[in-house]
């Protein structure tokens, strides 16, 4: 670490669905000095919270604002319709596109998925987030499409929820501003992309700060005479004594 990181807190934002713990982790055994505070962000404040210095790295989903950001793609998620236990689709494994044609599906404003053409039939109402629509869900008013994980987190016991095979996907994506490529933000790309400690991109482990070269060793000596005895190698054998 060096005395600029000392006393900093590193600031990670995340949008719903993005579970960070196994990167946090990570991140607090390999730089126990600098806390990590994750803060939560919707999928619509996100890009400018990080434009804006609210937080120095994030997980996004795509599309998002590029403006001002790098932006790393981590992963795809499968999509899945969200239904009521009792609807049909809930007897299948998996379904396609073609078989959601009659119901109604709500299409919630912060939604990611981009859609050549939305399935299914349009809802009586587009609500503001995807926790809202999934309320709606639950009152039998349509049906829901969204990423695997955001099914996860908002279940109810009342809803279940099936693979799509046909249709686009959410990607979740690392972010952060362009122009404040800090340490360590390189420090979390490495975590998030798997670097092992020792590989992280111009960075000095902090086992290896202040270690001494490796010295060569000395070469093994030969064996030794004991004291009052002559090596007789290298000498001409003279003839023996009658």
């Amino acid at each position: 670490m060096t005395d600029g990181e000392s006393g900093r807190t590193f600031r990670l934002a995340y949008v719903p669905g993005v579970t960070p713990a196994k990167w946090v982790n990570i991140w607090t055994e390999r730089l126990p000095d600098v806390p990590l505070t994750l803060v939560a962000a919707t999928v619509g404040e996100v890009a400018d919270l990080l434009r804006n210095g609210g937080a120095d790295a994030g997980f996004v989903r795509l599309p998002v604002d590029r403006e001002g950001l790098s932006v790393i793609p981590l992963y795809v998620e499968t999509t899945v319709v969200v239904v009521p236990k009792d609807h049909a689709v809930a007897a299948a494994d998996e379904v396609e596109v073609a078989d959601l044609a009659d119901d109604d599906v709500f299409h919630p404003l912060d939604d990611t998925i981009e859609w050549p053409s939305r399935p299914g039939q349009p809802a009586f109402t587009r609500p503001e987030t995807t926790a809202e629509a999934v309320e709606l869900v639950a009152s039998g008013a349509g049906l829901l499409l969204v990423p695997q994980s955001l099914a996860r987190l908002y279940h109810r016991r009342d809803l279940t929820y099936r693979p799509v095979l046909d249709c686009p996907q959410s990607q979740v994506a690392l972010a952060w501003p362009a122009e404040a490529t800090t340490d360590l933000v390189e420090d979390f790309i490495g975590i998030v992309r798997g670097r092992t400690a020792n590989s992280s991109r111009g960075r000095t482990p902090p086992a290896a700060a202040g270690k001494k070269p490796a010295q060569r060793k000395p070469a093994p000596n030969r064996r030794s005479v004991p004291p009052g005895r002559q090596s007789n190698q290298g000498k001409k054998k003279g003839p023996r004594p009658r």
